[in-house]
């Protein structure tokens, strides 16, 4: 070959190779474009996914906050397991370990002897709740189950419980205690220190409503702020029901009139219901807002049923 076309052969490879990098380059970009749009279609993950993969690593910044991490064990509370448990043992006895609560006391803690009454022993518990659980150590627990008898006793028993890993198996690990019950707790000053005059606007509305929730007289709507959805108790439990006392927490719960538009009182309301059993004193506690001249229930704020109102 000619060294003139050699030469000339040489400086067109040139132009095809850089040419061809070129395309090659341009391919891996159209491509890696290609896929990232794909990812923000398809989502987040997909889309974190493709960037890392990227020619250029992201990696997300150290959180400061602590992972908070929480066993099963930790938050499962044994208080029904020993609830069932003392109240199979009380009402069990050593001499009948065939019985039913005597079988029952024995699963629940086989190594826990069964008490043994007399013949003329004081009657079975007539219920058993536990009221306090109180966690030792990482799955050990104390119980303390109530014991109410027919007469009017009461008595109380500590029982020791541990709780597996999991949280979802629970073990008796001796025999229950008997333990004073729990000390009465200081009972802090109402808020409710305004006497509602009985024969104003706001003690009419609220009783009643209470007579359309608590007795089925009327519609319990028409007695609500607008927004607010309360179903009455059904069927009705009493027959009557009468206001005896009005306390608020606001000044304008005792305002002779009905003040402005928008404000809102907070009241506790002691009735008496009657039915065809007797008399029945309750309280409630309600929330009113003041609109066009009456009061409306802004919600029933008692602490059984302080969902069951909206604000």
């Amino acid at each position: 070959m000619f060294p003139g076309k050699q030469a000339a052969q040489s400086d067109a490879a040139a132009p095809m190779a850089a040419g061809a990098r070129l395309e090659k380059m341009r391919r891996r970009v159209r491509l890696s474009r290609l896929a990232l749009f794909t990812a923000i279609a398809a989502g987040p993950v997909a889309l974190g996914v493709a960037v890392l993969s990227g020619p250029t690593t992201i990696a997300p910044a150290p959180s400061d906050k602590p992972t908070a991490v929480r066993s099963a064990a930790a938050v499962a509370d044994p208080a029904g397991y020993a609830q069932v448990f003392v109240g199979a043992w009380l009402r069990s006895s050593a001499d009948d370990a065939n019985s039913a609560q005597a079988r029952l006391a024995h699963s629940l803690a086989p190594d826990v002897d069964l008490p043994d009454p007399v013949a003329s022993a004081q009657p079975k518990p007539a219920a058993v709740t536990a009221v306090r659980s109180a966690q030792r150590e990482d799955g050990e627990w104390e119980v303390t189950v109530a014991a109410q008898y027919a007469d009017g006793r009461l008595r109380y028993f500590v029982v020791p419980v541990t709780a597996g890993e999991s949280g979802a198996s629970f073990a008796v690990t001796g025999a229950p205690g008997a333990v004073a019950g729990p000390a009465r707790a200081a009972v802090g000053k109402s808020p409710y220190g305004v006497s509602v005059p009985s024969d104003g606007d706001l003690s009419s509305a609220v009783g009643e409503f209470l007579g359309a929730y608590l007795t089925g007289a009327g519609e319990v709507s028409r007695y609500l702020a607008p927004g607010v959805k309360l179903s009455p108790i059904s069927p009705a439990p009493y027959t009557t029901v009468t206001v005896q006392e009005v306390w608020g927490a606001e000044e304008a719960a005792a305002a002779g009139q009905v003040p402005a538009g928008g404000t809102r009182v907070s009241v506790r309301v002691q009735v008496e219901a009657r039915d065809d059993a007797g008399r029945w004193p309750l309280a409630y506690d309600i929330e009113l807002k003041a609109r066009s001249g009456r009061w409306e229930v802004a919600a029933l704020e008692s602490a059984t049923v302080r969902d069951g109102g909206g604000r």
